[in-house]
């Protein structure tokens, strides 16, 4: 009898570690959490949009196309060029929230900018994979996708897999 009061003891002396008040400086102040009714924060775009094509998009996918003359030698070659395809994926999230102005042409905006953003997604899985027949073609691909935009919208920049400018 008494092994069982000793274990109850024991358990109700660990119930009461567990409930008991802690001392200042173990407590831990949880940050507090946003409201619910608290907007998001707007996205304001701030660069120009020919600046991220000059300055991101474009010097990414002619690294792209440099790499990818040839089979990469090293993991490190691959996971450069995966980078690239990311950064000119993330260059359309940025596309995206840089509609133009006209009902019409929005309508045509995200579609090209989404498109934008899936081929280079699909360009860095094959570059991720290692898989040098996907990442060629998905350089293609990628190029294809900007081709149609600079095509809906009028732009004079015809881009190629196979020579960087």
């Amino acid at each position: 009898m008494s092994c069982i009061r000793s274990g109850a003891a024991l358990v109700c002396l660990a119930a009461l570690c567990l409930v008991a008040p802690r001392s200042p400086s173990q407590v831990r102040e949880r940050p507090a959490s946003p409201t619910p009714t608290a907007p998001p924060p707007r996205l304001v775009p701030v660069a120009e949009t020919r600046l991220l094509m000059e300055g991101l998009t474009k010097p990414n996918f002619d690294g792209l196309v440099r790499t990818f003359k040839q089979k990469p030698a090293d993991a490190e070659g691959w996971a450069f060029a995966r980078g690239q395809a990311l950064l000119v994926a993330e260059s359309a999230n940025l596309l995206l929230i840089r509609p133009p102005r006209t009902r019409q042409a929005q309508d045509a905006w995200a579609p090209r900018a989404i498109e934008l953003r899936e081929a280079g997604v699909k360009l860095a899985q094959a570059a991720g994979a290692k898989d040098y027949i996907a990442a060629r073609a998905g350089l293609a691909g990628l190029a294809n996708a900007c081709n149609r935009c600079h095509e809906a919208f009028r732009v004079p920049v015809r881009i190629s897999p196979d020579a960087a400018d």
